[in-house]
């Protein structure tokens, strides 16, 4: 029976690729398989956290090995994990996931509203102005983390949800630290300011650096997409913009790594 529930559970959740039963199947089947896609979280740090936290969502599977879920076990009821080997879950999971021996199939987190993250203002926010990355955006919450940010604001309809790659790669900070997600930044940015924030925003060319700019205030630090960085209303709502400077010359940092930046120097300054 466990046996056939595998082979089962393959089916329904493991992407499938062009020339299979199941991508034949149509546009509507290949879509409910995209959506169960979306809602895996894998790695040891990102589903132990995300079980931790009282804000999600019930989970709707729980896989591990057995080694993992004896150390589950110490968190979570035995019966509610099904034990698989490495490979089985390798299978439901995207290509190339590293699910270090367990996976958690749950919907994504809700986010919060503005005003609940930002109505005291104190301390510094983190605003990514359309970075799509998941890879990016999940280091940028690993940091903000690390760095005591008080929340992390998205563009709605240009940031990607909140799990799989993502979510491995903020390595649980995604349930540790909370996000808005808005449709108009320069409207989020005004209103945030109302609220006594002062927002800072990153450019290169920037003619001041940005320990000079800091002045200890609650502070919104605004990052854009690599290349194209700000987008100019966004860059018009800031209280002022700064670079990082970097005297080995190197033309710049990623959009991570600037932002692990900016936050040690906020912090700091604070």
């Amino acid at each position: 029976m466990a046996s056939q529930r595998r082979r089962n559970d393959r089916r329904t959740d493991r992407p499938q690729t062009a020339g299979s039963p199941d991508h034949a199947a149509g546009p509507a089947h290949r879509k409910r398989l995209d959506e169960a896609r979306a809602e895996w979280l894998w790695g040891w740090h990102t589903v132990l956290a995300a079980l931790g936290n009282p804000a999600r969502p019930p989970a709707k599977r729980l896989i591990a090995t057995a080694d993992r879920a004896r150390a589950l076990g110490e968190h979570i009821a035995a019966d509610r994990i099904e034990i698989m080997d490495g490979a089985a879950i390798a299978q439901i999971l995207p290509p190339g996931a590293i699910h270090q021996g367990v996976a958690l199939r749950t919907p994504p987190l809700e986010p919060v509203a503005l005003d609940d993250l930002a109505g005291d203002a104190r301390g510094f926010l983190v605003m990514l102005d359309q970075v799509t990355d998941p890879q990016n955006v999940g280091a940028v919450f690993r940091s903000a983390a690390a760095f005591g940010a008080r929340g992390v604001i998205v563009q709605d309809r240009h940031a990607p949800l909140l799990t799989g790659a993502l979510a491995k790669a903020a390595a649980g900070a995604i349930d540790r630290i909370p996000h808005a997600r808005e449709v108009n930044l320069s409207r989020a940015l005004e209103q945030l300011e109302q609220n006594g924030w002062r927002a800072v925003g990153l450019d290169g060319e920037a003619g001041e650096s940005l320990e000079s700019v800091l002045n200890g205030q609650p502070t919104v630090l605004v990052l854009g997409a690599e290349g194209e960085g700000l987008r100019r209303l966004v860059r018009e709502h800031c209280d002022a913009l700064a670079r990082i400077p970097m005297p080995g010359g190197f033309e710049s940092l990623n959009v991570a790594a600037a932002a692990a930046v900016a936050m040690y120097e906020v912090s700091r300054a604070r």
